[in-house]
């Protein structure tokens, strides 16, 4: 279904508004967990590992949408914090598994907690019905384009 025109398209602000509320979730997700020690990226890293089970950067990369680099700084950087390791595989030694250690461990069981207060910070302004006719929207324009990770992980939900 088309939407917009070229002659319309000037008026048209969905893109700008898409950007400009990932990048206000990211501030406020930052300031949660600024006391915590992590950034709003690594929460992503983390909670992917403990809501979905992801084990291994290449998971991470296709999850986040990050190149093989990006991953390796973001995960030295969890390991510099204490928050996990990295193994080889037993039944491949050409793959990396992230395990987290204890610090990492207790870390992910807060996550809920701390990305609940940060996701009511940013939808405050609007009720719950609201809130669920929004992800109904995007959950849509994600599937109808085909997006592997929703696809995979709430195509059924």
């Amino acid at each position: 279904m088309k939407h917009f025109t070229p002659e319309e398209f000037k008026d048209c602000h969905l893109g700008l508004l898409l950007g400009r509320a990932a990048l206000l979730k990211d501030k406020i997700i930052d300031t949660h967990m600024e006391p915590h020690g992590i950034t709003a990226a690594q929460f992503k890293v983390l909670i992917i590992m403990a809501q979905f089970g992801v084990d291994t950067p290449a998971e991470l990369c296709r999850h986040l949408s990050l190149d093989s680099g990006s991953m390796t700084r973001m995960l030295d950087r969890l390991e510099q914090k204490g928050f996990l390791v990295r193994q080889r595989s037993e039944n491949d030694r050409r793959q990396i598994r992230l395990v987290l250690n204890e610090d990492g461990q207790a870390l992910i069981d807060r996550l809920p907690q701390m990305g609940a207060e940060a996701m009511n910070e940013l939808a405050g302004a609007i009720t719950r019905e609201e809130l669920h006719t929004l992800e109904n929207i995007l959950k849509k324009i994600l599937l109808a384009a085909g997006d592997p990770i929703t696809v995979l992980r709430l195509g059924d939900k």
